[in-house]
């Protein structure tokens, strides 16, 4: 373990630190909702039923940044996890990215929804707007947190080794896989739901997030931006057609940004940048 030194930057990660990163994150959730999925009478008298509130449910979503903090702790020790943590203050990047984010995501399930017929928001809950309020709230710690991980961790060290466009692609590869056991699982909203469409619409968010990712230096903030958009509850069902303009728009966004996304120059490489480069990145 290479612990913070008073006088030299905390260690640097090493690439096979993923797999560390990646065992670690599997392990936690398909542990965790294997149990309840080989054994579930006994997984729910023991533990109770397992819900969207269950900490066993918390846990298996936060796999992917439990993961990262135990990477970046064993080889940069606390004073790299401060460093590590910074970087959610990274946040210029381009104005249009920011649009995209904040406008262009709803929109894509805005039409997503016309085009079935359905909703242009999704109908309020029999408890008013407060409760969506606070169900957002509460979004914001569940799905957002997995950005420390596939984003903090997995795509520097990915990039170090291959262009920003694959490294999306095998991230949300993973990251579809990840989330494999929770469609066996009774009584949450991926049972209902068709796993291949699922996979696709993964690999192509990973590849939409990656250029916004290496346009702010590293952001984590964003990032989780991002995916806090893709589970706002106020946003309507728009399967399948959401996942298909999805895969569109990224086609687009690839082509436009091909010199970027098909060079690793330019990409984030570092889980824990030097101190002096992230002052200067966000002073920039």
């Amino acid at each position: 373990m290479a612990g913070g030194s008073r006088s030299t930057r905390p260690a640097r990660i090493p690439s096979l630190a993923l797999v560390a990163f990646v065992g670690i994150t599997f392990m936690i959730t398909w542990g965790l909702i294997g149990v309840y999925i080989l054994f579930p009478d006994i997984a729910a008298t023991t533990f109770g039923e397992i819900s969207g509130s269950h900490p066993f449910f918390f846990l298996a979503t936060w796999s992917p940044a439990i993961a990262a903090f135990i990477v970046v702790v064993l080889h940069s020790g606390t004073a790299g996890l401060r460093v590590f943590l910074s970087r959610l203050f990274l946040w210029r990047c381009s104005a249009g990215w920011v649009a995209f984010i904040l406008i262009g995501l709803p929109l894509v399930f805005v039409a997503g929804s016309l085009i079935k017929d359905g909703p242009v928001l999704a109908p309020l809950l029999p408890e008013g707007v407060g409760t969506v309020m606070a169900v957002l709230f509460m979004m914001l710690f569940l799905g957002p947190i997995e950005e420390f991980g596939w984003r903090g961790v997995a795509q520097p060290l990915l990039q170090r080794h291959m262009a920003p466009i694959w490294a999306g692609v095998l991230i949300g590869s993973i990251w579809g896989v990840w989330h494999l056991p929770a469609f066996f699982l009774p009584g949450t909203v991926f049972a209902d739901w068709n796993f291949l469409p699922f996979f696709i619409g993964n690999v192509t968010l990973a590849i939409l997030v990656t250029p916004i990712f290496n346009s702010a230096r590293g952001s984590l903030l964003l990032p989780m931006l991002f995916h806090w958009q893709l589970i706002n509850p106020f946003w309507p069902d728009a399967q399948p057609w959401d996942t298909w303009i999805l895969v569109v728009v990224a086609i687009i966004v690839v082509w436009w940004n091909r010199d970027t996304m098909f060079s690793r120059e330019g990409a984030v490489t570092e889980v824990v940048p030097a101190k002096h480069a992230l002052a200067t990145k966000v002073a920039e």
